[in-house]
């Protein structure tokens, strides 16, 4: 059984760098076109080695860039379903990268760090990751994590259309000056589209689908993140705090997704 990282070191393994790990199974091959694709933007090649052999096993296809000045371009380029993103790099520091790409990658980013201040949990969460990791992390919670991470993505089927949709889950949710497509994957406000993250307008459908209803930060953190809230992370409250940015919500004031002090986020139907 594997520990945390580098409590045990797998000989053998190779560090591709900017190439697909493929998994091997009998000599052959698997078939990972149904995989999920990671992109892991570590410089430590020990560390790079011991995550991608593991997520090799679980099936998923790994990518690794060890510097941060070409992951911005590999991000884009390879355009990965999650990108494992390190906050210390060569060449570029991690919240550079993610603020980089935010605007032009939909995926989802996962901060990798050793460092222990709080700020830079903050800061990484505002600039758009989905979510953040400290080092050392047991490969079981990261592996965990990313799962949780990824069943967040929605399905969207290009061929629908409006008329298509089922009188259900897939009708767009319409608030006043607000709709929300939700097999399209996008918002307009006042008819205009707004740029969201993947994390964020999973956060706003939660919120639209309760209107009117209080929703605790344990029920929004194991809904969008499938783990309990350990009561210190703050990445549902800087989601709620870019989404008010995002939508024109005054956040000294805010009207349309208020805050009941020691209860939760309350989206306001009439608000809009």
């Amino acid at each position: 059984m594997i520990g945390k990282f580098y409590g045990k070191f797998i000989p053998g393994l190779s560090l591709l760098r900017k190439r697909s790990l493929p998994r091997e199974k009998d000599g052959q091959e698997e078939n990972m076109t149904d995989s999920s694709h990671i992109l892991i933007v570590e410089d430590d090649d020990r560390l790079a080695r011991l995550i991608s052999a593991y997520l090799v096993r679980e099936d998923f296809r790994v990518t690794v860039v060890d510097r941060g000045d070409t992951a911005p371009a590999a991000i884009l380029d390879e355009n990965p379903d999650l990108v494992i993103l390190d906050l210390m790099l060569p060449g570029k520091d991690g919240l550079t990268i993610c603020q980089e790409v935010r605007p032009h990658f939909a995926g989802f980013i996962l901060m990798l760090t050793a460092r222990e201040d709080d700020m830079d949990e903050v800061v990484g969460l505002e600039v758009g990751a989905d979510d953040y990791v400290k080092k050392p992390v047991d490969p079981r919670v990261l592996l965990a994590r990313i799962r949780a991470i990824l069943r967040r993505k929605p399905p969207v089927d290009l061929s629908e259309t409006p008329e298509s949709e089922d009188a259900g889950e897939s009708l767009p949710l319409v608030f006043g000056s607000l709709t929300i497509r939700i097999t399209a994957f996008q918002v307009l406000l006042d008819g205009d589209a707004v740029t969201l993250t993947t994390t964020e307008f999973d956060l706003l459908l939660l919120l639209a689908r309760n209107a009117g209803n209080i929703l605790s930060r344990d029920f929004l953190h194991r809904e969008l993140r499938g783990v309990d809230y350990d009561g210190l992370d703050r990445s549902v409250d800087m989601g709620v705090s870019r989404l008010r940015k995002k939508l024109g919500d005054d956040p000294k004031s805010p009207r349309r997704i208020k805050t009941v002090w020691g209860k939760g986020y309350l989206f306001v139907e009439e608000a809009w």
